[in-house]
């Protein structure tokens, strides 16, 4: 497995990178040497490291580029590699960004081929920020100014003052935010930014002397600013192509010669004499949904979407692969047009009048001297620095020839079969074989390619069943629950696939192959009305609750209300206490025992909930019973959604009391002992009787803690006592369940933290898509490792969990604590008779 692994590594060798906030940066990635990438995290380069080319979604031809971050920047990023739940390489978390080719640009080496990084960043510092030599400016950044225009006086507040980078020659510059939206600029030339302007028809860049201080002249009223009917642009300073400058290409959109380029068209007039707000600044880019939403938010800038693309009537005679390429460029791909070539990136497809064909806007690698700044005949398409945009027919467009064409998209669900999974494979098992545990387990498990390979969003599948039945044997009766296979074939099918391909070889060799879980996804997919089995992102919930409904077993759970007949079910959602739970009586650990480093006191602490007390505030405040003890108990932590959760961290409950969560069975008074009679919701959440806790009394202990003048009003409840009227002390075993299993949930993916020995160090972390090897059609690869740190956090009490500074905590405690999302527990005696 490690050398499949470091197959993987050597297909991409590392690069290093930069990053930097300049967006428009862009250079030639044809050398393989460093480069620089450009994100809105900071003001500052520091090293990255590539990892991935290609596309982000299954069917995109948009090129992405995923890098490690590196240095300083280490902990700025937004991902640890994956991309909705698809891992795409493998990093820490919040180290990886996926970024396009106009974010990037090439790093030089030293003549040593090393890195000269203090001198590197500097030089890099100078390149994209030039140092401007002190200079007295007339203006300062927040002086209020105005300045005639053909018809009217605009004002607005000074934003940048001096001179323009690498065009000092051309005298000093100022940069204003208008009163009025009768601007054209967004606070950046030539690719450097110079000032923030939260929108660009806010801002303007104007000669320095045909600006006034607004303290000259009369305030202009802003109701009159807008009474032109045209606006004359002031012309910037444009770089003139040297000799070897690409001058424009036979196929591009030239403007006819009779029509001279208009201006954008100005927005209405407004209506009061209070200034429009300027919009809100763009959203940084985002690699959430990059093709959609560089579609609509072309260089951040808020603009029309690009009309829908139809095809033509009169070009029905083109050939088939030129069509077929066509529909696959969208925006966001990197292409090339004329001969010799020239570079860039798709950032608009649409229609414009007079051409009856779909016309694609290009922002190019490098300036055009017929070039735009993303308009054409006046109107505003898309964003770009000046002489960098490009208008074509999509026809004459062709992907970028320095970059290896994207894999044809495949039918992944189809292809998930043991013919194309042939050298990922995993056995069928016939014999019935039980868990081991321990170090046996520990060595059967650990390891790369070990566990149950993930496929196509099946991670919620996949951290199920292993941890249902990679080291424990509970829940096995489903898998011989008796089935007619002439009643319901799906059912026995179902039930051989279960025993027989996936936990039978688990537990043999550690290992499954897609291609059997794509096999069970297909049927509870046939089974159900609802699709996206086989492909969606599911809930393990849904995927449990659909399983034995397919294998027709009876429910785990069988739950009463007060007023109300039994109810069954398989999990059970666990909901918050209506306070925020209170630390625990005194820790049987002082901070000088404890094995964890704990804040002070006095620091802020974390919202803990422990899932013994989540589960009898849950029960307590519904009214609820356990009908009969169950052998296995499935809980779902409380969260809304994938994303907000209650609490900071929940601490499951290694050994879970359900004593007095069941109905119809003797209880102990929660002071003396004696049988308890009463119960009292109220009492719950007394500051003063051990608050969080349940409180049932005898008869005496219920009249004296109720004859107190603060409990006055509580309405405790009466409860049975099965057998009839009970005397003296009452000593009986506690029921309890104990933990075997946790799955959690980051980022829309799901894993597992498995116990797989009686020892508090005996746990193993399971993630189905820890790495992969190819792109598209490429090849998950599970992994399961020991994480013996997290039994020392499962130990401490939710006093001492929640003073532990949260950012001291290692990734696998952090993520079982923070992001569990269901916990599993069961009760080996009563397993034996299901």
């Amino acid at each position: 497995m490690s050398g499949a692994h470091d197959q993987v590594r050597k297909r991409r060798p590392p690069k290093t990178f930069l990053i930097s906030t300049d967006l428009k940066v862009q250079d030639d990635l044809e050398e393989k040497r460093s480069l620089i990438v450009m994100t809105h995290f900071c003001f500052e380069l520091a090293d990255a490291e590539l990892k991935y080319i290609g596309p982000l979604t299954r069917g995109s031809n948009a090129v992405y580029f995923g890098v490690q971050l590196k240095g300083t920047a280490v902990g700025k990023g937004n991902s640890n590699g994956s991309f909705k739940g698809q891992r795409l390489f493998t990093c820490p978390d919040s180290c990886a960004l996926f970024l396009p080719a106009s974010h990037i640009r090439l790093r030089h080496l030293s003549r040593s081929n090393g890195f000269d990084q203090q001198q590197h960043s500097r030089n890099n510092l100078h390149h994209h920020r030039p140092i401007r030599t002190p200079t007295s400016t007339p203006f300062h950044v927040g002086q209020r100014v105005c300045f005639p225009t053909d018809d009217a006086v605009l004002g607005g507040e000074v934003r940048f003052c001096g001179l323009l980078p690498s065009r000092s020659s051309s005298g000093m510059y100022v940069g204003v935010l208008l009163d009025s939206p009768a601007g054209n600029w967004n606070g950046h030339y030539n690719g450097e930014k110079l000032c923030h302007i939260p929108s660009p028809i806010y801002g303007l860049l104007l000669p320095v002397t045909k600006v006034s201080s607004e303290s000259k002249v009369h305030n202009p009223n802003p109701a009159h600013q807008m009474s032109r009917s045209n606006l004359k642009q002031v012309p910037l300073p444009v770089t003139k192509p040297g000799p070897t400058s690409p001058t424009a290409p036979k196929v591009a959109l030239m403007p006819p010669n009779k029509q001279a380029l208009k201006p954008p068209p100005l927005p209405p007039p407004k209506s009061t004499h209070k200034p429009l707000p300027p919009l809100p600044p763009p959203k940084p880019h985002s690699p959430t949904s990059p093709a959609t939403e560089q579609l609509q938010h072309i260089n951040g800038v808020h603009g029309l979407p690009s009309p829908l693309i139809s095809p033509d009537n009169g070009e029905a005679a083109r050939d088939d692969g030129e069509a077929r390429l066509e529909d696959e460029l969208e925006v966001g791909s990197m292409v090339e047009v004329n001969d010799p070539p020239l570079f860039g990136v798709i950032r608009w497809i649409g229609r414009i009048s007079g051409i009856p064909e779909p016309v694609a806007g290009i922002e190019l690698d490098q300036e055009l001297s017929a070039g735009t700044d993303g308009s054409y005949l006046g109107e505003r398409h898309f964003r770009c620095p000046a002489n960098k945009g490009l208008f074509v027919k999509l026809r004459n467009c062709r992907r970028d020839s320095r970059f290896p064409a994207p894999e044809t998209p495949v039918n992944q669900v189809e292809r998930c079969n043991s013919i194309a999974f042939a050298e990922w494979g995993s056995e069928r098992v016939e014999e019935h074989t039980p868990p081991v545990d321990g170090d046996e387990a520990r060595e059967l498990y650990q390891g790369w390619k070990r566990g149950i390979q993930g496929h196509l969003n099946s991670c919620y599948l996949d951290a199920t069943l292993f941890s249902l039945f990679s080291c424990c044997s509970s829940a096995d009766w489903v898998m011989f629950w008796p089935s007619d296979p002439k009643i319901d074939q799906n059912s026995s099918q179902a039930q051989d696939l279960l025993r027989c391909e996936i936990v039978n070889p688990l537990r043999r060799y550690g290992y499954v192959c897609a291609s059997k879980t794509m096999a069970l996804r297909r049927l509870l997919e046939a089974a159900n009305s609802n699709t996206g089995f086989t492909n969606q992102e599911k809930d393990p919930e849904e995927f449990l609750n659909k399983l034995f409904q397919l294998l027709r077993v009876e429910p785990l759970l069988k739950i009463r209300s007060m007023t109300q007949k039994p109810q069954e079910c398989h999990l059970y959602q666990l909901f918050p206490p209506t306070l925020p739970p209170s630390p625990s009586s005194p820790s049987p650990h002082s901070p000088v025992d404890s094995p964890i480093a704990l804040s002070s006191p006095t620091s802020n602490r974390m919202r803990v909930a422990s899932v013994q007390a989540l589960l009898e505030s849950s029960f307590l405040h519904a009214g609820l019973k356990f009908v009969e003890a169950p052998s296995s108990l499935l809980l779902l932590m409380p969260r809304f959604g994938k994303d907000f959760k209650m609490f900071d961290a929940i601490l499951p409950t290694l050994s879970l009391d359900i004593t007095d969560l069941l109905d119809d069975t003797l209880r102990q008074c929660s002071i003396c002992q004696a049988v308890a009679e009463w119960e009292c919701l109220q009492c719950y959440e007394d500051l003063d009787i051990t608050p969080g806790h349940l409180k049932q009394y005898c008869n005496t202990c219920n009249t004296q803690v109720h004859s107190h003048s603060k409990r006055a009003s509580h309405r405790p409840i009466k409860v049975g006592v099965p057998g009839g009227p009970w005397t003296g002390p009452l000593h009986c075993t506690r029921q309890r369940m104990s933990l075997f299993a946790v799955t959690c949930i980051e980022t829309s993916h799901y894993v597992s933290f498995v116990k797989h020995g009686p020892l508090n160090a005996d746990w193993l972390f399971f993630d189905s898509m820890a790495d992969r090897e190819g792109g598209e059609n490429g090849f998950n690869i599970p992994q399961v490792k020991a994480c013996p740190e997290v039994g020392r956090y499962l130990s401490l009490s939710e006093e001492e969990l929640s003073r532990i500074d949260p950012t001291s905590l290692q990734e696998s405690p952090r993520r079982l604590l923070c992001d569990s999302y269901m916990c599993l527990y069961h009760s080996p005696e009563l397993s034996l008779y299901k």
